[in-house]
């Protein structure tokens, strides 16, 4: 058993990782923007799972100083905090020159600028544990640069991975490990207008099981589902532009 911290708990993919990983044994320290279904949620796993332990925070990650204070409170509820899950994001966007720079500024600051916050938090309560496991949720998109309105959304996806890569090799062969998830189609809130025009899209569960067996394994990356995106990921990251359109 050990102690899981999830942003961007209150829906989607954070509060299906939530579910799954309170089926698996884990306590849970969940914070969202929307606390309500926060403790919707927490009510939902501990009418499922009795013994499980669900400590609950508003947090709104663009906030510098309460990323800090909410991950150091949770680490003195529990003692410590085993694992901690950077999944807070958006998918908002626009082409560039479009009229939307509020749009791809506000996916920046929270994909990117949020996230690395997050991750300063969390390697805070890891350097002084010497121990701990870190998971940035990244995107296909990372693969190579997107058109139009994924432009910003795939920029600050890849930014991400590099973040964790960096991570990984300065940590390499420590107690503190760090994994980078490259998730293809996964149904969630975020993008449920989409979904019926999507090739490859899998369930929240299907996609999400994928997700938590990478993470339980502490895998260095991984291509979640791994079918079909373990066999795109070459092809995206090394196809010319002109055969990348055809395939996106």
């Amino acid at each position: 058993m050990s102690t899981i911290l999830i942003t961007g708990a209150s829906s989607g993919l954070g509060a299906e990782m939530a579910r799954q990983f309170a089926a698996r044994g884990h306590d849970l320290a969940l914070c969202a923007r929307r606390t309500e279904r926060l403790e919707a949620l927490r009510d939902e796993i501990r009418a499922a799972h009795p013994q499980r332990r669900v400590e609950l925070r508003a947090l709104d990650v663009n906030d510098d100083a309460q990323v800090f204070e909410v991950f150091r409170a949770f680490r003195g509820d529990f003692g410590g905090l085993d694992r901690v899950i950077v999944n807070a994001g958006i998918g908002k966007g626009a082409p560039l020159g479009t009229g939307r720079q509020d749009a791809n500024r506000e996916t920046a600051m929270t994909n990117f600028v949020a996230a690395l916050t997050q991750a300063e938090a969390a390697m805070e309560v890891f350097r002084a544990q010497d121990a701990g496991h870190l998971v940035l949720v990244s995107s296909m998109s990372a693969m190579r640069g997107m058109p139009k309105s994924m432009t910003v959304y795939a920029a600050t996806k890849a930014a991400l991975s590099h973040l964790g890569e960096g991570l990984q090799h300065e940590l390499l062969g420590t107690p503190i490990k760090v994994t980078v998830l490259h998730c293809g189609y996964i149904a969630s809130e975020m993008n449920e207008r989409v979904q019926q025009q999507v090739r490859f899209m899998a369930s929240t569960e299907d996609g999400v099981r994928a997700m938590v067996d990478a993470i339980e394994k502490q895998k260095a990356q991984a291509y979640v589902p791994a079918l079909p995106w373990t066999a795109l990921a070459p092809v995206m990251r090394h196809a010319p532009l002109p055969v990348l359109k055809k395939l996106l």
